[in-house]
C-alpha cells in the first residue's frame, strides 16, 4: 500500500517534470555550460589554463548538476507549497510523513540525474571529444545518483526551514559557497597548498560527488579514493535525510 502511494506521488511529480523539462534544463544547464565554455575552452585557447583542464572540469560540472539541480528543485517548489498550503494535498496521502519526504527527495533527485546526464553530450559538443573509460561508467552513475539524492535531502531541509519570502535570498547566500567549495573546478588533493580551504571543501558533500566522478571518469587525475567518497556521501545522507523529515514535520504539523 505504502509503495503504491509512493509511486503514485512520484509519477505525478515526474509527469510535471516532463511538462516543465525545457524550462528546468534552461535554468540548471546554463551556468555549467558557461563555466565549461569559458574556463574549459576560451581560457584554454588563450593559454590561461593548463592543457587537459577541461577534462578535469567536466566531471565536476556533472557533479554540480546532480547536486544543485536536485537541491534547487526540492527547496523552491516545497517552499511555495508551504506558502500556498498546497502541501496539505500531499499530507492527506495514506502514508506516513517520512514516505512523503522520501518521495520529494527522489523526485528532486530525478531532475538532478537528468540534468547531470544531459551535461555529458553538452560537454562533448563543447570540448569536441571525451576520453572516458567505459569501465568507469557504473561507478559514475552510482556517484551521480548518490549526489542527486544528497542534494535532494539538502533541498528539502532548506525548503522546510526557510519562509517562502526568504527562499531566494537564502539560496543565493548558501549555494555560492557550496558551489565554490565543492571541488568542481579543482581536484581536492591539490588543495594541500591551501589547507584551510581544503578543510572547508572537506565539509561540502558535493566535494565527494566531484571526486567520485573524477576518479571514475578521469582516473589519471589526482582524486580521492572511491570508497572514501561513497562513505562520505552515505554519511551526508544519514545526516540530511532525517534532518529533512524533522524540518518537514515541524513545518507541516502545526
Amino acid at each position: 500500500m505504502r509503495l503504491r502511494v509512493f509511486w503514485g506521488l512520484l509519477e505525478r511529480d515526474l509527469v510535471a517534470t516532463r511538462r516543465q523539462l525545457g524550462s528546468v534544463l534552461a535554468q540548471v544547464l546554463m551556468q555549467p555550460l558557461l563555466l565549461l565554455l569559458v574556463f574549459g575552452k576560451v581560457l584554454g585557447a588563450l593559454g590561461y589554463t593548463p592543457p587537459g583542464y577541461a577534462q578535469l572540469l567536466l566531471p565536476g560540472l556533472v557533479a554540480l548538476n546532480a547536486f544543485f539541480a536536485s537541491a534547487q528543485n526540492a527547496s523552491f517548489p516545497l517552499a511555495m507549497e508551504f506558502a500556498t498550503r498546497a502541501v496539505e494535498n500531499r499530507l492527506r496521502a495514506p502514508v506516513s510523513l517520512p514516505w512523503i519526504v522520501a518521495e520529494r527527495i527522489v523526485a528532486a533527485a530525478a531532475r538532478g540525474i537528468i540534468t547531470a546526464v544531459l551535461m555529458v553530450p553538452v560537454g562533448a559538443v563543447v570540448l569536441g571529444e571525451l576520453d572516458w573509460p567505459v569501465s568507469g561508467m557504473p561507478a559514475a552513475l552510482a556517484f551521480t545518483v548518490l549526489g542527486a539524492l544528497t542534494g535532494g535531502a539538502v533541498g528539502v531541509t532548506i525548503g522546510s526551514l526557510v519562509p517562502p519570502t526568504r527562499i531566494g535570498l537564502t539560496f543565493s547566500l548558501v549555494m555560492p559557497p557550496l558551489l565554490f567549495t565543492g571541488s568542481a573546478q579543482f581536484p581536492f588533493r591539490e588543495l594541500r597548498a591551501v589547507p584551510w580551504f581544503q578543510a572547508l571543501c572537506a565539509l561540502n558533500p558535493m566535494t565527494y560527488v566531484s571526486e567520485g566522478l573524477r576518479g571514475a571518469l578521469t582516473p589519471h587525475i589526482a582524486h580521492l579514493p572511491g570508497w572514501l567518497c561513497l562513505a562520505a556521501l552515505g554519511l551526508a545522507l544519514l545526516i540530511f535525510a532525517p534532518a529533512s523529515v524533522r524540518t518537514f514535520r515541524r513545518r507541516a504539523v502545526v
